[in-house]
């Protein structure tokens, strides 16, 4: 006799974030408008939502350079934007910078003067002021390369509390970014000591150079150090996007694309924001299962109290111009 198996009445529901746009230096081959300034930055969540994409998670950039920023009124005129013309999608802001430390090569106890350290309540100071549903909470150090460039990602375990006290009282939700296996085992001891909300929300970072590889064992593994009531999605960079969202989704887990980690669609063309997520929807619903709603994706994540997506935050920018 041949075995059956019958799959669930209702499928599961994938959350699909699409990372529009990041710190990276511009590829100057780039043949379309890659998204720099707030205008272009709110114009392409726009897309993405259209396309199918749940959450948004967004960077900011220096309008006249190109480079990346943590400009906290960058961010507050991305994120009013978005807002204003009412796009449906959740807001992840991230919360990455100020960890950047680069040892003077004659004395690595000393940093160069391009290092950017930040306390926690600075590295936050957007994310007070915007209040979005989401923010990453980068949970590793490591040696990092980025378009050449080699650096120490220092993230302390003293400030990574202090951030995670933080979001708790702004109530944000924290999406732990998970590098490597320990960083699993960190954030785990802050959910177990209240630091951070149920359920608990991770993403693994794959395919970092000196991290952690974008390979299926990977993500099996980071996988089985979660809590039991852990939210997870998996990512992996550049030509490892898309299998890496076929293997998350297959895993239970959500999933992640966008320019910021991957500039093609195949090999030698591009791709923009909108035809990622189309490409990742196409998979998630060809393996039998549904994109999640910005709406169900709240219910998920137990999201309580964020503006709607319709209503500008209304603070006062002078504070945040200071920082």
């Amino acid at each position: 006799m041949i075995p059956t198996y019958s799959r669930p009445a209702e499928k599961r529901k994938v959350v699909v974030t699409c990372a529009v746009t990041g710190n990276a230096p511009l590829n100057p081959k780039y043949p379309y408008e890659y998204p720099v300034t707030p205008t272009q930055i709110a114009a392409t969540v726009a897309e993405a939502a259209s396309a199918g994409a749940t959450v948004a998670h967004i960077h900011v950039r220096d309008p006249q350079t190109g480079h990346g920023s943590r400009d906290p009124l960058l961010f507050r005129e991305t994120v009013d934007r978005i807002r204003q013309q009412g796009t449906n999608i959740l807001i992840n802001l991230t919360a990455g910078m100020g960890a950047l430390f680069l040892p003077d090569p004659t004395d690595e106890g000393r940093g160069l003067p391009e290092s950017d350290m930040l306390s926690a309540a600075a590295r936050l100071a957007h994310v007070r002021d915007c209040l979005p549903d989401i923010a990453s909470l980068d949970v590793t150090t490591g040696n990092q390369v980025e378009g050449g460039f080699d650096y120490v990602y220092l993230n302390t375990t003293r400030t990574l509390r202090e951030m995670a006290r933080i979001f708790c009282e702004l109530g944000v939700k924290p999406e732990v970014e998970a590098f490597q296996a320990g960083d699993v085992l960190f954030a785990n001891a802050m959910y177990a000591e209240g630091l951070i909300k149920a359920p608990p929300l991770y993403q693994f970072v794959l395919g970092v150079k000196w991290a952690s590889p974008a390979e299926t064992e990977t993500m099996i593994y980071l996988k089985s150090l979660l809590p039991s009531d852990a939210l997870w999605s998996g990512f992996g960079l550049s030509h490892r996007q898309m299998p890496m969202v076929a293997q998350a989704v297959l895993l239970g887990g959500n999933v992640r694309v966008g320019l910021e980690d991957n500039l093609y669609l195949d090999r030698g063309r591009f791709a923009t924001n909108g035809k990622l997520v189309e490409r990742a929807v196409r998979i998630i619903e060809d393996l039998g299962e549904a994109v999640a709603t910005p709406q169900e994706a709240r219910a998920m994540m137990r999201l309580d109290g964020a503006p709607s997506p319709s209503q500008p935050v209304t603070q006062d920018r002078t504070q945040a111009a200071s920082v």
